[in-house]
């Protein structure tokens, strides 16, 4: 653990310390850069897949799927 001496908004720790139910100023700003961190990644994940399907071909799928699915003759 490192320790670091910070200058916070009272106000703002107590109202997180209040929504998240955390019992100190440390648990608090832990937990909020844990949340932090969780959704920056999600985002990245996020990112990668709205990349991704761009190039997807949906009509292309739907045919090869009504393809696979026809009755045999």
């Amino acid at each position: 653990m490192t320790v670091t001496r910070i200058d916070l908004d009272d106000a703002v720790l107590a109202e997180a310390m209040r929504l998240s139910g955390a019992r100190s100023e440390k648990e608090t700003v832990n937990l909020a850069l844990r949340e932090y961190v969780a959704r920056h990644r999600h985002i990245a994940v996020l990112d990668h897949y709205a990349t991704a399907a761009q190039a997807w071909d949906y009509d292309g799928w739907q045919e090869m799927r009504s393809a696979g699915k026809a009755p045999a003759t």
